[in-house]
């Protein structure tokens, strides 16, 4: 049974950013550190942009709608912190001005 949670997850995957592209360029493929990443994940109520199970981390990119959407947010992170992960954020305009030095974030979160 396909819940409605799973069907708006494989509709992100199809409607993904461009920051999104970028930054799972790098996340796929076990090419970061040989740490699984998936993306559009459901966790309980929310999705996750991405997420590596092992490290119980949570990466999620944020546009500039998200300034209006901060009592959401921290209702999210603070769910998905009580499910055991580390949510990580990052503004749609680092990933496209400074890729490198996002990933070198996620890689300090990551060991």
């Amino acid at each position: 049974m396909v819940t409605e949670s799973i069907k708006r997850a494989r509709d992100l995957r199809k409607e993904t950013t461009v920051f999104e592209k970028m930054l799972w360029q790098k996340l796929r493929d076990r090419r970061f550190q040989t740490w699984k990443f998936r993306r559009q994940v459901p966790i309980g109520p929310y999705i996750a942009d991405f997420l590596c199970h092992d490290a119980k981390l949570i990466i999620e990119l944020d546009g500039g709608q998200h300034q209006e959407s901060k009592p959401y947010d921290a209702k999210r992170t603070k769910y998905l912190n009580s499910q055991g992960y580390r949510v990580l954020r990052y503004w749609n305009n680092d990933v496209s001005n400074n890729l490198d030095g996002v990933v070198r974030d996620i890689e300090v979160h990551l060991t």
